[in-house]
């Protein structure tokens, strides 16, 4: 199971935020990216030590043939291509896609550069473990060994109850 988040917060040349996640999703496919599910979008407080607009989030499940570090770069220029302006850590953005997981890898191997599989604060960020536990509840951090719903409800109560639905998911 390959999963991708996606978050954003500013709006962009396509509208709001949750337009441009819909957006990007619709454009997964021109870049050797299948859709096989999506979670419903929810709108969830910024995770920053600033005060910004409010995230809208989801996560998918996609399948395609690129290797981990060839497809962390294919996300950034999807990004790129929203918008994306690379900087500040915590920035307001238009389009985010981390890697969760890439078929339960655990990298950087010894030494290794690349992608960190998986993503290294998944299983604190209930704005990615609310949605992944949309598609995949029983999806298991390779490392902690936990499911999805395990994982999202050990999270804070107020971390939680964050969460808005926008949406409902959608197969591929």
């Amino acid at each position: 199971m390959i999963l991708v988040a996606l978050g954003a917060n500013l709006p962009g040349s396509w509208g709001s935020p949750k337009q441009g996640l819909e957006a990007a999703l619709g454009q997964f496919p021109t870049y050797g990216l299948k859709v096989e599910m999506a979670s419903p979008f929810y709108q969830t407080p910024a995770v920053t030590p600033y005060a910004q607009p409010d995230f809208v989030n989801a996560v998918a499940c996609i399948s395609t043939a690129l290797a981990p570090s060839d497809l962390l770069k294919r996300l950034h220029r999807i990004e790129a291509a929203f918008g994306r302006v690379r900087g500040q850590r915590w920035a307001e953005r238009t389009l985010d896609l981390d890697l969760i997981d890439y078929n339960g890898l655990v990298l950087p191997e010894s030494g290794g550069n690349g992608p960190i599989l998986p993503h290294p604060r998944v299983a604190e960020r209930a704005f990615v473990l609310g949605p992944l536990v949309d598609i995949a509840p029983g999806w298991r951090h390779p490392v902690l060994g936990a499911s999805a719903k395990e994982l999202f409800e050990v999270l804070p109560k107020e971390d939680r109850q964050g969460l808005k639905q926008l949406t409902s998911g959608s197969k591929g």
